[in-house]
């Protein structure tokens, strides 16, 4: 039997299997435009580190990270040495019926629990999820704002799914890791034992310091119960400001709009989306959701939000007051490293990890949004599913490593798609900028030494798998005049 291909969201990373790609994602909802054939890479395999060694003369073996030099035993030299493997050196075969505890229930707590069960088919597998429903998409909270989603479609699997993978899914909060004991403490003073354990507890929203962010109607996006209560208080009328014009304000901006408020975006910036989009196209992206009914104020300050208990409106620098039944503060996450800081691990900006996901404790692994890896925290669908998958493996006894991935954004803001990959603002005169501009598009390819290194495209993007490839192959630009073509206009670069 031929097997099935596979199609993968560009989008948020979701893998579909079928002769062609469905016509739009269950996770995120975009077209079948956005997906593209896939063939999951195998795990890059590590040779295991060499730390024991035999010498062929004696026979005799030692510890140590290279071999001696001369043999202690038998005066040979190094050359004579050849590795041994340790008695203890860990197998899949003897993590058999270990515990391997998850912290978390995202998509990193979710694939690292049943890429730990794939590996260590004896081993008992829990997964602990800190809310009272089941393991959910994060991403489809604005749609179900939209009312495009129910709740029901929210959960990223059914029960019958925990019951035929093994996987025991525990409701509760971790307030302690305990390394020396190897247990975890939930809030309610229940211990769970652990011989491996993957931190996969995500993030929380970052709350600005703001005069009266905690006055009611006040709120951020995160969780399923954020947004029933965002549905709760939003009616047809409604004034609403969403502080932040990243990916989250947007849709929420677009998702509240649709439900009949009056709906302000404060961007702190000069234009939407600039991690994204150049100014050009950020430009166009604002006069679409404007289309939409929804007010956009760039390089806005906010001072202040006013009201009693109850939120009435928000202060701008400058003026003027805006009037608020509901503010929403997408102003960006932190990595949630307590849980890391309580019990020693090394932690930056997130949980410090290695290519194999591992912290500065062997037996303890990091996932998704509230690791650091290479001084990269990702915040993305597409890497936290990856790392999950490689913590899981490795607590299950196989050698899988994370090797990054690579610059590159590609979504749908409000149905308008955006690709943005590596150097795309040029920061010296070095760079070759070439565009294409239509009435509500708009390309950019920017080349260094004939080489390309970034590029900006919204409204099409079809030819984003293209560059994607030359920009992670480092391709010169002569050998793909064809790709060129669609860049006729060569302009200097504005540092």
């Amino acid at each position: 039997m031929a097997k099935a291909k596979r199609w993968k969201c560009e989008v948020c990373g979701y893998v579909h299997e079928g002769d062609g790609p469905p016509e739009t994602c269950p996770i995120c909802g975009v077209g079948a435009e956005l997906f593209t054939e896939y063939e999951e890479p195998a795990p890059v395999l590590v040779p295991p580190t060499v730390t024991r060694w035999r010498c062929t003369i004696c026979g005799e073996q030692f510890d140590a990270d290279g071999p001696p030099d001369p043999c202690p035993v038998c005066g040979a030299d190094a050359s004579q040495f050849v590795p041994a493997v340790a008695e203890s050196a860990p197998t899949s075969s003897d993590r058999g019926h270990e515990r391997i505890v998850i912290i978390g229930g995202g998509v990193a707590g979710l694939n690292a629990a049943e890429s730990a069960r794939q590996h260590a088919e004896d081993a008992a597998v829990t997964l602990v999820h800190k809310e009272p429903q089941p393991p959910y998409n994060r991403l489809n909270l604005t749609r179900l704002l939209a009312d495009e989603v129910s709740v029901s479609q929210l959960p990223l699997r059914d029960s019958a799914w925990y019951a035929e993978k093994r996987i025991d899914l525990v409701h509760g909060d971790v307030i302690r890791v305990d390394r020396t004991a190897r247990v975890v403490e939930l809030r309610d003073g229940s211990m769970l034992g652990f011989d491996r354990l993957v931190l996969a507890n995500g993030a929380h929203p970052f709350v600005p310091p703001l005069a009266g962010a905690s006055r009611d109607g006040v709120v951020s996006l995160r969780t399923q119960a954020h947004a029933l209560h965002i549905l709760d208080r939003v009616r047809p009328g409604s004034h609403c400001v969403c502080i932040g014009g990243g990916l989250l304000g947007l849709e929420t901006a677009g998702a509240l709009a649709r439900r009949g408020a009056k709906v302000t975006v404060l961007e702190g910036f000069a234009w939407l989306l600039p991690r994204q989009l150049t100014k050009r196209a950020g430009a166009l992206l604002q006069r679409h959701i404007e289309q939409l009914g929804v007010t956009v104020r760039c390089e806005a300050r906010v001072a202040e939000i006013l009201g009693d208990e109850e939120v009435r409106a928000v202060r701008l620098d400058g003026g003027p007051d805006l009037p608020a039944d509901l503010v929403v503060l997408a102003t960006g996450v932190r990595p949630n490293s307590h849980l890391a800081l309580q019990c020693g691990l090394m932690v930056n900006r997130g949980v410090i990890v290695d290519d194999r996901m591992c912290t500065s404790d062997p037996e303890i692994y990091a996932a998704g949004d509230v690791c650091e890896h290479r001084g990269v925290v990702y915040g993305l669908w597409a890497s936290a599913l990856s790392q999950g998958r490689v913590a899981g493996a490795n607590c299950g006894g196989g050698r899988a490593t994370f090797e990054g991935m690579p610059p590159a954004t590609q979504l749908k803001v409000l149905n308008v798609a955006v690709f943005s990959i590596g150097k795309f603002q040029p920061s010296d005169g070095a760079y070759e900028i070439y565009e294409r501009d239509g009435e509500d598009t708009h390309a950019r390819l920017v080349c260094r030494d004939g080489v390309i290194v970034g590029a900006n495209l919204l409204g099409h993007t079809d030819l984003a798998p293209r560059i994607r490839q030359a920009v992670e192959k480092a391709t010169q630009i002569a050998e793909l005049g064809d790709l060129l073509a669609h860049f006729p206009k060569r302009v200097e670069p504005t540092i």
